[in-house]
């Protein structure tokens, strides 16, 4: 679980944005609830789950917009 998170976060920014892209984005929807399991914060566990309905829709652009900005996805840090 760990090694999974630090990969995402490791990973080049065009790789990130990459995994951004519509039907990837379930990449960053996993580590965002891997990151809340790890932290066992519920409200985040809750709302990393809602996040993969938002990915389909308009989670995904606001991933790549963050990564641009911020080398970071969308996300509480």
């Amino acid at each position: 679980m760990d090694a999974y998170n630090k990969w995402m976060e490791g990973n080049p920014r065009w790789l990130k944005i990459v995994l951004c892209l519509w039907i990837l984005d379930i990449t960053w929807a996993v580590w965002r609830i891997l990151k809340a399991v790890a932290k066992k914060d519920w409200l985040q566990l809750v709302l990393a789950i809602l996040w993969i309905i938002a990915a389909g829709t308009v989670g995904w652009i606001l991933d790549i917009i963050w990564i641009l900005l911020f080398n970071y996805p969308f996300w509480f840090k």
